[in-house]
């Protein structure tokens, strides 16, 4: 039976969990029925009158909502507003109120997604499944183009590659600026179809600032 504004119950639906609670009857959120004691859920969080299954949950006095837990792995980042996995305590870059942001890639919001934040070097969240979407397709943040992982390894294996491949003999001594992604730096270097390596960080994440220069004798 559903209630009705005076209080008074009418048939038109069915009880929802046991017979001292109709869905629609006028009473105060609480885990169990006072008169048998029924279980409504086995996780209930009095603050968010949230009714669930059991998966680890617990409020978040600063973040103002429930978590999946368990609650000893994660921490909440009072500059990034959010909580996070332990093992990025101290390990990760902060920027303050990250979390109020939508992730970039699917646009949706992150702070109350059930779905974990993946913080990037560059301190830019993103959902996780999204996060594992986009390094299908580059390596990049969408937002700030820092490197989204440790590209070390990769930049190694461009080097071999670079040096394997020399360029035409009008291109081997022409130079270009180029603007890093990963430490913001500018430096001159040589042009190479391949990639241009920055000479401050190492990285080839990096672009061209400008058009190529040919030495004085090629001009």
């Amino acid at each position: 039976m559903a209630a009705t504004e005076d209080g008074v119950r009418s048939p038109e639906r069915g009880r929802r969990g046991c017979e001292h609670y109709d869905r629609g009857c006028l009473l105060k959120a609480q885990q169990t029925c006072e008169d048998c004691s029924t279980l409504f859920g086995e996780y209930y969080c009095s603050i968010c009158h949230l009714f669930d299954k059991d998966k680890k949950q617990y409020h978040c006095e600063n973040c103002g909502i429930c978590r999946i837990g368990p609650k000893e792995d994660f921490f909440h980042c009072l500059k990034c507003n959010l909580c996070l996995a332990m093992n990025l305590r101290g390990k990760h870059k902060c920027i303050e109120n990250v979390s109020r942001q939508n992730c970039p890639i699917c646009l949706e919001d992150i702070h109350t997604s059930r779905v974990v934040a993946h913080v990037l070097p560059c301190g830019h969240l993103l959902h996780r499944t999204c996060y594992e979407e986009m390094l299908k397709e580059g390596y990049r943040c969408p937002l700030c183009m820092h490197s989204a992982l440790d590209m070390t390894r990769y930049w190694r294996q461009l080097d071999n590659e670079v040096a394997q491949t020399p360029m035409p003999s009008e291109y081997q001594n022409v130079t270009v600026d180029i603007l890093c992604n990963d430490c913001n730096g500018r430096s001159t270097v040589q042009f190479h179809i391949l990639g241009m390596k920055c000479k401050i960080c190492d990285s080839y994440n990096t672009a061209q600032d400008g058009g190529r220069r040919a030495p004085v004798n090629q001009q």
